[in-house]
């Protein structure tokens, strides 16, 4: 059975981006544009491991993922923040805190070697 991949990002380019490198790698994708369908989406999709950016458009990933790790269903669900303006090594150290980060710009094979040993 494939592994589940969710990708948040409000930037549709880097979805595609992100999508084809992980389909590529065999893991199945589901992709959000906005973070107001991610609990929803997570009930249904029932992923393995969240991409997601911190920026959603009115959103905030760093919110969306203090309230994914608190809550039972989803605690165990790594979670990794992808920016382009925050340094979120910090925040690695706090409740609800993500379980990696990458910076944007990404490299390819350090997005790969993340989701792959945080699944």
């Amino acid at each position: 059975m494939k592994q589940k991949i969710l990708v948040l990002d409000d930037d549709q380019d880097i979805l595609e981006i992100i999508s084809y490198i992980l389909l590529d790698k065999g893991y199945e994708v589901e992709t959000l544009n906005t973070g107001e369908d991610v609990f929803k989406v997570i009930q249904q999709f029932h992923p393995d491991l969240i991409l997601m950016d911190v920026m959603l458009g009115n959103m905030d990933g760093r919110v969306i993922c203090r309230h994914i790790k608190s809550s039972l269903e989803t605690e165990n669900v790594p979670v990794i923040l992808i920016s382009a303006s925050h340094n979120l090594s910090q925040s690695l150290k706090q409740d609800g805190a993500p379980n990696d980060f990458i910076a944007k710009p990404f490299d390819i094979d350090d997005l790969i070697k993340k989701v792959e040993a945080n699944l």
